[in-house]
């Protein structure tokens, strides 16, 4: 029973010893021989910096090592950050900070280890706190800790808790002590086990310093940082150099569009005195479409077709009302384009004098060489320096290309907790080079003049009337003249500005009667729309008009 009282009589003397007189012990005092203790002196700055001092004793033949970690998690995606500065050590031992712990390892006697946090006050609502853990991550037990804890102005509260991570369990003591300080006691910490100290602040003692990262998950690997800053730089750089590279090459096509139109002679008087059409650098019916939209449309292998007949190398009549019947008149010769005969042979090939438009139907007209024709004889006028068909194709797969990279960075980082928004940025670029494709084609110096020059022709489509052109030469001009006025949308007026003059057609008529230009302008729209809708059927091209 004395053995008993006496424990219990040391115990109290403990217990009392370090509630009333934390502050006033000298450094280096443990609670029983061969054991360790830790006396911790934390002292907040008004610039929010906390000051440690930690005063440990190690018994003869033993060590102790601590390691802090300083991020701490606050939840599954987010950690709370100190950073530790000012490490010293007086006393056998060394002591070290890096970003992610701080490490004091101890040799026997007394050892005093001085270090600065930054990171220990937080906004809390509308309370401000200080928070650390004097005492964790021993890897030895410790006798007793005392702690004690002065602040600029007098702490308003005090929570301190002891034991394994996670746990409520309070310390052995702790109070408010003079008004201007806290102190705390933890009586036996097992190794690994913490004390954690959080005083309740007067509003403006220290400026909240407290910083928390995203760590982990999709929130932290899409997380704005340097690289994917530079990413996002670089994104806005390229896409700055693209635009003002397209608006180079495009400068000319718009400046052709917005520039007054001069003057363009179409209709020139040949050796005979006779009134003739001619084109603007002798551009086909077909090329103008492309040149305009830079596109192999039907609306320009329609136009091609209609001027195949106007040059005599098919004759175009209706049968039963309803039909059209298209009739070789003269062979593919020297004078026809590659495209104008890749039109011809796909429409009459060898063998066959005649076809009508329901026979093409059923036969599915194969027009991929025309396209290829099309595309490959505006390029070898110098209207466009590279095929827009494969100069879209190029960009468009290059963007893909990018973007699947990109798509692939990103998942790639995200699992592995990178900068995943940086392949987000790749996957952005990527989208808009695959957008821009359709604007990479850009038409040569050439090309830009003929742009203007095709829009002359359509104020020539607007405004010539049959009094502008002799008689004898109005069947003529009117013929040479329709194909484009077809592929730039202006039959309806051109027929209507020609429908009251002389009749007859020289290649367009019905099976049994000759051509009537009156009835030909009531019957050639629904011509060009049948003709469009069997081109449409056969693929290969799109099907916009106009």
């Amino acid at each position: 029973m004395l053995k008993n009282w006496g424990a219990a009589a040391l115990c109290a003397v403990a217990l009392c010893t370090g509630v009333g007189t934390a502050s006033a012990q000298p450094s280096g005092t443990a609670g029983l021989p061969g054991t360790v203790g830790a006396d911790v002196r934390l002292k907040l700055e008004r610039d929010g910096r906390l000051t440690v001092t930690e005063v440990v004793t190690v018994p003869d033949g033993g060590t102790a090592t601590r390691v802090v970690p300083l991020r701490v998690p606050v939840s599954a995606e987010r950690d709370r950050v100190f950073q530790v500065a000012d490490v010293t050590v007086e006393g056998e031992g060394t002591a070290t900070a890096s970003d992610d712990e701080l490490t004091i390892a101890l040799r026997p006697g007394t050892s005093t280890v001085r270090y600065s946090v930054i990171g220990t006050v937080a906004k809390i609502g509308d309370t401000l706190e200080l928070r650390w853990q004097p005492a964790s991550g021993w890897d030895t037990a410790l006798d007793s800790v005392k702690v004690s804890v002065i602040t600029p102005d007098a702490p308003r509260s005090v929570n301190c808790l002891a034991g394994e991570p996670g746990t409520s369990k309070p310390c052995t003591s702790a109070d408010l002590g003079d008004g201007r300080g806290v102190r705390a006691t933890e009586i036996g910490l097992a190794a690994g086990e913490r004390v954690d100290v959080a005083v309740g602040l007067q509003e403006g003692a220290a400026p909240a310093n407290a910083r928390v990262e995203e760590t982990s998950g999709l929130a932290a690997a899409f997380a704005l940082t340097p690289l994917t800053g530079a990413g996002l730089g670089g994104l806005v750089v390229l896409l700055l150099g693209g635009g003002l590279l397209l608006w180079y090459l495009r400068g000319r096509d718009a400046r052709a569009l917005a520039s007054e139109v001069g003057p363009v002679n179409v209709l020139v008087t040949d050796g005979s005195g006779r009134m003739v059409f001619a084109s603007p650098d002798g551009v086909l019916p077909g090329q103008v479409g492309t040149v305009v939209d830079e596109h192999v449309d039907v609306v320009d292998v329609t136009a091609t077709i209609v001027d195949l007949a106007v040059r005599n190398y098919v004759w175009i009549e209706e049968v039963d009302g309803h039909d059209w019947r298209f009739v070789r008149r003269n062979p593919a010769d020297s004078s026809l384009s590659g495209y104008e005969r890749a039109v011809y042979e796909a429409l009459l090939p060898d063998g066959v004098n005649a076809v009508s438009l329901s026979e093409l139907r059923g036969r599915r007209i194969d027009l991929s060489r025309v396209r290829d024709a099309l595309y490959a004889d505006v390029v070898a006028k110098n209207w466009f320096a590279r095929r827009p068909d494969a100069e879209r194709s190029l960009w468009w797969w290059a963007g893909v290309g990018v973007g699947v990279l990109g798509a692939a960075l990103t998942v790639v980082l995200a699992l592995v907790g990178g900068a995943a928004l940086f392949g987000l940025v790749v996957v952005v670029a990527g989208v808009a080079l695959a957008v821009g494709a359709r604007s990479m084609p850009a038409r040569t110096k050439r090309g830009s003049a003929l742009l203007e020059h095709v829009r002359g022709l359509r104020g020539y489509l607007h405004t010539a009337t049959p009094q502008d052109i002799p008689e004898s030469d109005r069947e003529m001009v009117f013929s040479r003249s329709l194909p484009y006025a077809v592929v730039l949308g202006e039959t309806e007026r051109w027929l209507a500005t020609f429908a009251g003059t002389r009749p007859g057609l020289y290649w367009f008529g019905e099976a049994e009667q000759g051509g009537d230009l009156r009835r030909f302008a009531q019957r050639f729209p629904a011509f060009l729309g049948a003709v469009d809708g069997v081109l449409a059927q056969a693929g290969h091209l799109r099907s916009l008009r106009g």
